[in-house]
């Protein structure tokens, strides 16, 4: 028996609108929790870059004489406070604007993915941002 040829398949308009827009409120979720998670505040007193430069002196001072296993981590601690500094000068995230487009896009992926409040809650979504996007505890 022949090998039946498979007709091309061609998806409609709706389907691709629908793929897209769910593509997008994918992206929009996954960039606002990334943006929340980067700058999450850390514990204890902010470092400023010139603690941060007083610091990396100081180790540079050190490392020349330093015992081999400590110069290993003073070592480490200057690629840690270089990388510090680099973060520091890099680009600032809008979180308003991500913020604003996950807002727009949480409800209906929520509903789509069965994600509950709870969850956004547990990766640091607050609950002002949630109930401005719609979604209500419990529900």
């Amino acid at each position: 028996m022949p090998a039946k040829k498979k007709s091309p398949r061609s998806m409609s308009d709706e389907h691709k609108a629908a793929l897209a827009e769910g593509r997008s409120q994918g992206r929009a979720v996954r960039l606002y929790l990334e943006a929340l998670a980067a700058n999450k505040p850390k514990r204890g007193r902010k470092r400023t870059q010139d603690s941060i430069k007083k610091r990396l002196a100081l180790v540079e001072v050190q490392l020349p004489t330093a015992a081999p296993l400590t110069r290993l981590q003073l070592t480490q601690e200057r690629f840690d406070l270089l990388e510090e500094l680099e973060a520091a000068n890099g680009p600032v995230v809008d979180l308003g604007a991500l913020e604003a487009e996950f807002i727009k896009a949480a409800a209906p992926y929520a509903a789509r993915k069965g994600l509950t409040y709870a969850a956004f809650r547990e990766v640091g979504v607050t609950p002002a941002v949630l109930a401005k996007a719609g979604l209500k505890r419990g529900a």
